[in-house]
C-alpha cells in the first residue's frame, strides 16, 4: 500500500519536485527542435536582415501625401520599413523605417501626416507629451508609456516625425539631427 500525505500537508518543496521533470522534458523537447543553445559568454549578435532603404522611402514619397525625408546616418543599418494608416480623429498615412545602430540597439523613424497626439497614441500608446527635448531650434515632444521606449516627436509643418527606439540619448539626438537636416525626397 503506498503512502500519500493529505494536500493540506502539501508544501513548495512538493511543487519544485513536480516542476522539474516537467521542465527537464521542455529543454529535451528545444534541444531536439535545434530552438536554443548555449553559450559561455552571452549571446551572439545575429545577421541584421537586408532592407532597401532608399527604395521604400522613394516609394513612399512618391505614394504618400506628404514629404518624406530620408535622414543620413553614417555607420547605421536599415533593418525594415512598413506603412500604416492612423485611424480615427487627427489620423493619416504612416511610413516607417527601422535601423541598427553601430551600438546595436534597433531605433524607429516614423514620418506621417497624422496629428502629433494621434501618431503618438497609434505607435506609442501615449495620448500626451510628458515633456519636451530641445536640439537646435527644434522642439521634440517626448511621450512615453510606463515599461515602453520613449519616443520623441516633431512637427515639420505637413508632416509629424517620431522617432523611438531602444538606443541611448546619443542614438535619439543622432537620428533626431540627421532627420532635421534631411531635405524631402523629390516624388518620381
Amino acid at each position: 500500500m503506498s503512502y500519500q500525505k493529505p494536500r493540506t500537508q502539501h508544501d513548495y518543496r512538493d511543487l519544485v519536485w513536480s516542476l522539474i521533470p516537467l521542465v527537464l522534458i521542455c529543454v529535451v523537447f528545444a534541444a531536439v527542435a535545434s530552438q536554443c543553445s548555449f553559450s559561455a559568454h552571452g549571446p551572439t549578435r545575429g545577421n541584421i536582415p537586408s532592407f532597401d532603404l532608399d527604395a521604400a522611402l522613394q516609394a513612399d514619397a512618391h505614394t504618400l501625401s506628404f514629404p518624406v525625408r530620408k535622414p543620413d546616418l553614417p555607420g547605421w543599418t536599415p533593418n525594415s520599413g512598413s506603412r500604416d494608416t492612423v485611424t480615427g480623429t487627427g489620423g493619416g498615412d504612416v511610413s516607417t523605417v527601422g535601423f541598427i545602430t553601430p551600438q546595436g540597439t534597433y531605433m524607429q523613424l516614423t514620418q506621417s501626416n497624422a496629428t502629433p497626439d494621434a501618431l503618438a497614441g497609434h505607435i506609442e500608446g501615449a495620448r500626451h507629451a510628458g515633456g519636451t527635448q530641445q536640439l537646435g531650434d527644434r522642439t521634440w515632444s517626448v511621450y512615453h508609456q510606463p515599461g515602453s521606449e520613449p519616443a520623441w516627436v516633431t512637427d515639420f509643418g505637413t508632416v509629424r516625425v517620431l522617432i523611438k527606439g531602444a538606443g541611448d540619448s546619443a542614438a535619439f539626438d543622432a537620428m533626431a539631427n540627421a532627420v532635421d537636416a534631411a531635405q524631402p525626397l523629390v516624388a518620381k
